[in-house]
């Protein structure tokens, strides 16, 4: 069964990447959260605001 992360978490490390140029490396090593997972949000959230 699939991890399920809540919001706020995802929002979390989408800011952590965008605003303060954490890698993906390092936010994977540190959180235990897949390189695919944290791009896809960072897509997810960054689309978000463009509608």
């Amino acid at each position: 069964m699939p991890q399920v992360y809540k919001p706020e978490f995802k929002r979390k490390l989408v800011r952590l990447h965008l605003e303060e140029g954490r890698s993906y490396k390092s936010l994977t090593q540190e959180y235990g959260v897949s390189k695919s997972a944290i791009s896809k949000w960072v897509e997810l959230f960054s689309n978000a605001g463009k509608d």
